[in-house]
């Protein structure tokens, strides 16, 4: 295979393990709200985006479910336009 054809393809298995993790984390709160947003949006992530929600998945799942409901103030640090982009998603 060329260097261009595994691209895509490795995008495509980025995005689809993404969805399993989401939806497999161990806290069943957090497995919904991650599950909910990975399946309306991972396909159409980017692969920088692809990069920060995988990133994001590393992060405890107290901390992700205190963010998404509001209870805890996002750090700076922790603070990506993906992760904005998921607050948004249930804040509506």
């Amino acid at each position: 295979m060329g260097d261009g054809a595994g691209t895509s393809d490795d995008l495509a298995m980025r995005r689809r393990r993404l969805k399993f993790r989401c939806w497999h984390r161990g806290m069943k709160e957090t497995d919904l709200l991650l599950g909910r947003f990975a399946d309306a949006h991972v396909d159409d992530l980017d692969e920088a985006e692809v990069a920060a929600f995988e990133a994001l998945l590393e992060t405890p799942d107290q901390d992700i479910l205190g963010w998404i409901m509001g209870g805890e103030p996002v750090p700076d640090e922790a603070r990506t336009p993906l992760l904005t982009r998921l607050i948004a998603y249930y804040a509506a």
